[in-house]
C-alpha cells in the first residue's frame, strides 16, 4: 500500500499547471503537496460526482491537463462516469482513483467489493486509452512522468493506505478553501468573469 501524500508528491511533481480536482479525503492530502492551489478545484461534499466535474473540465479546456483524484467510495457512486468518460475520450484527463478500501470521510466503513474490484480493468473495459494499477511508490515513481505526458483518458488505480476522517473530526470542519470559491478563482484565471 502507498502514503497518500508520497504518492501525490509525485503527480505534483508532474503536474505542470494542470487543474486538479480532489474528491472528499483526497483534499487532505493535496493541500500538503500542491504548489498551485488557484488551479485546485476541491469537490468536497461531491461524492460520486468529482469525476463527471472534472470530465466537464477537461472537455471545456482541452489544452488544458485535468487531473482527477477520486476515491474507490466515490467512484463507486457513479461507476456509469467511466463510460461517458471513455466515450468522450478527452485526451487531457488523468483520473487517480484511490483504492483504501472504506469510506474514509465518513469514519472507515469498508467499501463494497474492496477485495475483489479490479479498477485497472474497469477502466480498460470502459475503453479508457490507459489503464494502470499500483501498490508499490516505487513502481509508480518510475513510470509517473511516462503516464503523464501520454494522451489519456488514463485511469490510474493506487493501492493507498486508509487516513479515515472519524467523527469528531467531520465537526471541526475542514479545508478553508471551498468549492464555490475555487471555481470563482480558476474562471477569473482563465478571464471568464
Amino acid at each position: 500500500m502507498i502514503d497518500q501524500v508520497e504518492f501525490m508528491n509525485i503527480v505534483n511533481r508532474y503536474r505542470g499547471n494542470a487543474v486538479v480536482v480532489p474528491a472528499m479525503r483526497a483534499n487532505i492530502g493535496w493541500n500538503e503537496v500542491s504548489d498551485d492551489v488557484v488551479r485546485d478545484v476541491p469537490a468536497s461534499g461531491a461524492m460520486g460526482k468529482t469525476n463527471s466535474f472534472a470530465l466537464g473540465v477537461a472537455l471545456a479546456r482541452p489544452e488544458e491537463k485535468v487531473i482527477i483524484f477520486d476515491g474507490d467510495g466515490s467512484l463507486l457512486m457513479n461507476l456509469g462516469a467511466l463510460v461517458t468518460i471513455a466515450n468522450k475520450a478527452p485526451t487531457n484527463l488523468y483520473h487517480f482513483v484511490m483504492d483504501n478500501g472504506v469510506y474514509a470521510t465518513t469514519g472507515g466503513q469498508e467499501v463494497p467489493g474492496a477485495q475483489t474490484t479490479d479498477y485497472e480493468e474497469m477502466g480498460r473495459s470502459a475503453g479508457y486509452a490507459h489503464s494502470y494499477s499500483f501498490d508499490n511508490l516505487e513502481d509508480f515513481a518510475t513510470q509517473a512522468e511516462q503516464i503523464m505526458s501520454e494522451d489519456g483518458p488514463s485511469l490510474i488505480h493506487v493501492k493507498t493506505v486508509p487516513n479515515i476522517r472519524y467523527p469528531e473530526e467531520r465537526m471541526a470542519g475542514g479545508s478553508n478553501r471551498r468549492t464555490p470559491q475555487a471555481i470563482q478563482e480558476l474562471m477569473q484565471e482563465y478571464g471568464l468573469r
